[in-house]
Order: structure tokens, then sequence, then C-alpha cells
């Protein structure tokens, strides 16, 4: 990450489309992966102002000693303060154990669900992810309404995806998308899509991360800044598509989609990059893609996918160029893809060893033939097999009427006896004599 390109990072902004944990996790990862100082103490000290009112005391106390004393007094760690923190948060634990209990031996069904359901919710607090997993995960069997259901997955996938499994975040979001009426709910729908391209997103399947991605509308909002805001839905979205589809693919997602152009909107820069590449300004795309990959890199679910992303944008790109025409000067080419000959022929040798270019490379005069089919021969052979095909059922037909003109037909014998039995067939030939 350049220096120079971190002070353009607008951190208050940024951090604003965001709430709780999802708030904090970013705003450390930013602080662990930049190397502009002024960039790692403004996202230490936003995130120590949001967990001084939490009872993430291990956190807090983790972020202080990371900023080491260079904010000033007030972000240096208050022992006196964190011990009564630990203490209300512990008594408070105890009050809703106590509570839960009171509702197991009444088996008053309702009210034990959502007092695990707030017990979770304070282990989350808390920092404890796994004991907050657990409550969410209890509550399933106390679940009475469609409503229950989904609100259960909801935490259960919002816990899942801070602890990087996203094998329960798919089973989560399948359990809550076949609850009855789950898609009446707009809001819980697009949530679900959200987690599901993240999890696809994570395991590389950007196809799929994209086709969930672009099914988002803009009236996801702010109701999931908990996990992501809608400009990543912009971002993932985007990318992934530009990565994994094609021209028209583009064009039906994105283009001509819309509600996700809705989404688009709400990150211009990005809206920028997509419709420079399906308009084949292809300098101008990159060029934009370059200078925004350092913030890419800062984002904590996108980050190791940068490199990968942003190198099928530029295969994709060449493979788009050069598909048209039968002939093309590397000398021409390389400009728009901002490199020189030498690296362009390179790029272009690995797609076509990859197959995905059908050309060969004059490396004398630098140019690249493109290798169409031979659609004379592939008409001939068409035509060929064709025949075959015809003469088969006409050999077929000629030998069905010989058979009925003969009177040489197949009859099923029927089975004798009060059992069941299978038919013996028999072959029977009648004629004259």
């Amino acid at each position: 990450m350049q220096a120079g390109a971190d002070q353009q990072f607008d951190l208050e902004a940024y951090s604003a489309n965001y709430t709780s944990h999802a708030k904090v996790n970013r705003l450390i990862f930013i602080a662990n992966k930049t190397n502009s100082v002024p960039i790692q103490l403004e996202a230490l000290r936003i995130a120590a102002d949001e967990l001084q009112h939490s009872y993430d005391t291990s956190r807090y106390s983790e972020v202080c000693r990371q900023i080491g004393g260079r904010l000033g007094p007030q972000y240096v760690i208050d022992s006196a303060k964190l011990a009564k923190k630990q203490l209300e948060a512990e008594q408070k634990h105890q009050a809703l154990d106590n509570e839960l209990n009171g509702y197991k031996t009444n088996l008053i069904k309702n009210s034990i669900r959502m007092c695990q359901t707030y017990m979770g919710d304070h282990a989350y607090n808390r920092g404890n992810l796994q004991d907050a997993f657990k409550c969410y995960v209890r509550t399933r069997d106390y679940c009475s309404t469609a409503k229950d259901i989904t609100q259960m997955c909801l935490n259960v996938i919002k816990v899942a995806i801070e602890l990087n499994n996203y094998t329960h975040v798919q089973n989560y979001v399948s359990k809550a998308e076949s609850t009855p009426d789950v898609q009446k709910d707009s809001i819980i729908s697009t949530k679900l899509k959200c987690a599901a391209g993240l999890a696809a997103l994570k395991e590389k399947k950007y196809k799929a991360a994209a086709r969930k991605f672009t099914d988002v509308s803009a009236e996801l909002g702010s109701s999931y800044s908990d996990v992501m805001s809608v400009q990543d839905v912009a971002l993932y979205g985007s990318l992934c598509s530009l990565a994994s589809c094609d021209r028209q693919e583009l064009k039906r997602t994105i283009i001509e989609n819309f509600r996700y152009r809705e989404v688009l909107s709400t990150t211009p820069e990005v809206r920028d990059l997509v419709y420079d590449f399906y308009s084949s300004k292809y300098a101008a795309c990159l060029s934009t893609l370059d200078r925004l990959k350092p913030f890419f890199n800062l984002d904590i679910h996108l980050s190791t996918h940068v490199n990968t992303l942003c190198s099928m944008v530029r295969n994709r790109a060449l493979i788009q160029y050069s598909t048209p025409f039968t002939s093309v000067n590397l000398a021409t080419m390389a400009p728009v893809f901002i490199t020189d000959v030498s690296a362009l022929e390179k790029e272009l040798a690995k797609l076509i060893q990859d197959k995905q270019i059908q050309a060969r490379i004059d490396s004398h005069a630098k140019v690249l033939h493109a290798r169409h089919a031979n659609l004379r021969s592939q008409t001939f052979q068409a035509a060929l097999q064709a025949g075959d095909e015809y003469l088969q059922e006409t050999h077929s037909l000629l030998l069905r009427s010989s058979l009925m003109r003969h009177d040489i037909f197949q009859r099923a014998q029927m089975p004798r006896g009060r059992g069941m039995q299978y038919p013996e067939h028999t072959m029977q030939m009648t004629g004259p004599g």
C-alpha cells in the first residue's frame, strides 16, 4: 500500500457505513494492513472510541496497546475502568442465566428463545464469538414462527462470518431461504443474498458471488451495516462480474439491471470502471483499476482476492479486445493495455497456452493472428454425419416394413396361474402355408 494513496482515504466517512463488530474489525484490519502511520493511528482511534462503549474489554485493551500512547492519555488503558466494565458484564451474564433457568423451569418456550438470544447478544458484545454462536444455535429448538427461524439464522450467519466459518453461513442461508414467506420480506431476502455472495467470494466462486451480489437492490441501505454496506455490494458484485462474466452476461447482470445500477451509483468510481470496460475503453478501465487497487487491498473481505480478480479482469479485457479481429498489431494494442510489446506478447502467449484465445503470435512481425475455425470443413463434416444418420434411419424403417409385410412380430405371453409372473416373450411367425 502506497502512503500517497493512503492520504486520500477518508476513514471517518468509510467507517460511518458500518456498526458494531463490522466497524471495529474493518478499522483494525486497515490499521494492520496500511504502511501509513497517520492512517493507522486514525483507524485505531476510531476503533478505540467504538470499543470504549462496549463490553469487549480485551479488544479495547489490544487496540490501546497498539496505539502505545501516541494519541494522548485518553487512549491509555485504565485498569480500574476495565475491571468495572468486566464486573458489569459478568453480573449481566449471571442475571440472564438466572432468568433463563426460571423460564426453563416453567417451560415457557418463547421466553426461553428470547433469553437465549439476549445471552447470545451479550456474549457477542463481549467478543465471545463461540459462546454467542452456541447461544444463537440453541434458540433453534424454541422457534415457533417463520420470523423466529429467520432471525435465528441471521444471528448465526453474522457470527459465522466473523468466525470465518462459511460452511455454517451457507447452511443457515439455505435454512432461512427455505422458511415460508421469507421472500416476501425484501430486507431479509436481500441480507441472505449478501451473505451467500460473501460465502461464494470466500470460496473463490466469483461467478456465483457475482450472481448473488448483482441481485441485491439499494433497498438494503444501512440495514445490514453490522456485516456489510451497500457500497460493498457494489464493489464485490462489480469486480466479480468483470472477472467472470462475458460481455452479454455483463450487459444482463449490470448494464440492463436497473435495481443493481442503483446500488452501483453509491460508488461512482466503481461504476465508471464497469462502464469503461463494457464500452471497450480498456486504457481508462485498467488505469482506474490500478488506481483503486490499493484501496481494495484495505477491504477485510476482498483483500486476499484483489490480485486474482484484477488479473482476471485484465485477461478478460485482452480476450474481448482481440476476439473480433483476424490479426492485431501488438504495437497498436500495447498502449491500450498500458504496457510494452514484450510484456503484452508474454500475456497473450499465456492466454493462448491456456486456450483462452484461439490464435498464434508472429514474434518477428509482432502480430497476433486469430485461428478461426474452418467453417467449410465443419459444414462438410456435419453434412456427412447427417447423411450417415439418415441412412441408418432408412435401413431401420425398411427392416420394420419387411417384418410387418411377412407378418413377423413379437407377442408377450400372458402370465399363467394366480401368482404374479413376468411375461415370457416369444417370437411368433405366421404366414401362408
